[in-house]
């Protein structure tokens, strides 16, 4: 049920809209200026606020200001005798959903609580979804090497610095990216991602920049390439040590002056966008060996991160057992709790190769969680754990 905070020093405004909106199903609280409406979205979470503007002590724009420092989803409509133009912009600048002048149209104003409403709920559905994505996204580990690449993280993020991510696969270098995204500016924005390993060099290009229609023989329309898809937000150039010198020399001169052409046309388009590139090759030998552009590599290698391998961090398999253990439980959706490992077979686990690095040993937590019991033994490890 919606629940709803109506702001306002005049009682009778108060009491009719309480009346109306309790009579439509909505639960209402009321505050008569506002200091009392911000102290009731202290204590409370309301989906919608009915706010007037003219009141004694704090007017409804300083209350909206200030109740969205509060980081509260309500989302709020403006109300007020004084309808004009000014208002209601100023209003919608400073984060309201609606404007309403006094005296009410009394469908109008249900209407708009209705979308206001589903606006709350989209909003609140959405940071769900956001930190549910973060948890999975977190990098898991209390080491040397990770808690390094945690503080390069946190200060890095709020930047505009290129980063360029280094170390085995199945380390977690996309994991960073993602947390690099998401702690930074551009959060609001997408963040695409582009495996250079996994496209055809012939078609590398037409991926990072899109194409025009008849460019090549199977280019049968305009496409859209993933650097302008990425504007505003972060590209992730993962296997990057993979890419043609062609690409690479394209991918140079977007760095450089923030431009991209597509395959098969002349327009230049600009391009607001954060590379973050990664590889599990060591780029200076490919530099060595001609196989990868010195210039694009400093460019890229602004902010360098190196994630360690497992087996440089294996005091921080327990806890990203657990996590795995957690995380498989509430995707398969038992209803109970975490499966367990027992003191010997975890110290087990720690001391495996995992030449698969953190992938591996994921994998292998969710086979064990099929195959075993409740508590999974040194005996079931080494049954079904298959490493190397």
């Amino acid at each position: 049920m919606a629940k709803l905070l109506i702001v306002d020093d005049e009682l009778n405004i108060r009491s009719a809209l309480r009346e109306i909106l309790e009579y439509e199903g909505y639960t209402v609280d009321e505050a008569k200026d506002g200091d009392e409406g911000l102290e009731c979205l202290r204590q409370n979470d309301y989906d919608v606020v009915l706010c007037d503007i003219r009141m004694p002590k704090m007017d409804g724009l300083e209350m909206l200001l200030k109740a969205k420092e509060l980081e509260k989803h309500a989302q709020f409509i403006m109300i007020s005798a004084y309808g004009n133009i000014e208002n209601a912009v100023e209003a919608t600048k400073r984060g309201a959903f609606d404007f309403i002048q006094k005296p009410f149209d009394l469908n109008r104003l249900l209407v708009s609580i209705r979308n206001a409403f589903d606006k709350s709920q989209q909003t609140t559905e959405i940071r769900i979804l956001k930190k549910r994505v973060y948890k999975i996204n977190e990098i898991v580990g209390e080491s040397a090497p990770i808690r390094k690449v945690k503080e390069t993280i946190d200060r890095v993020a709020p930047t505009e610095a290129r980063v360029l991510i280094t170390g085995p696969n199945g380390s977690g270098k996309e994991m960073v990216a993602k947390q690099l995204h998401e702690k930074s500016n551009r959060a609001n924005k997408a963040l695409i991602e582009v495996n250079c390993a996994a496209i055809p060099s012939e078609l590398i290009e037409s991926e990072l920049f899109g194409h025009e229609k008849g460019a090549f023989t199977s280019a049968i329309k305009q496409r859209i390439g993933k650097f302008e898809q990425a504007d505003g937000g972060t590209l992730f150039l993962d296997e990057i040590g993979d890419m043609s010198l062609s690409a690479q020399a394209k991918v140079l001169r977007a760095l450089q002056e923030g431009k991209i052409t597509r395959v098969g046309g002349d327009k230049e388009i600009k391009v607001n966008v954060r590379v973050i590139a990664a590889t599990n090759k060591t780029l200076q030998t490919e530099i060595r060996e001609a196989r990868f552009r010195e210039d694009l590599f400093h460019r890229l290698n602004v902010i360098p991160i190196y994630v360690a391998s497992l087996a440089e961090r294996r005091q921080d398999i327990p806890l990203l057992v657990d996590k795995f253990l957690n995380d498989i439980a509430e995707e398969y959706g038992s209803g109970g709790m975490p499966k367990t490992v027992d003191e010997e077979a975890m110290l087990y686990l720690q001391n495996l190769p995992w030449t698969g690095n953190v992938r591996e040993l994921r994998n292998v937590i969710e086979r064990l969680v099929i195959m075993c019991g409740n508590e999974i033994t040194i005996e079931d490890v080494n049954m079904y754990a298959m490493v190397g």
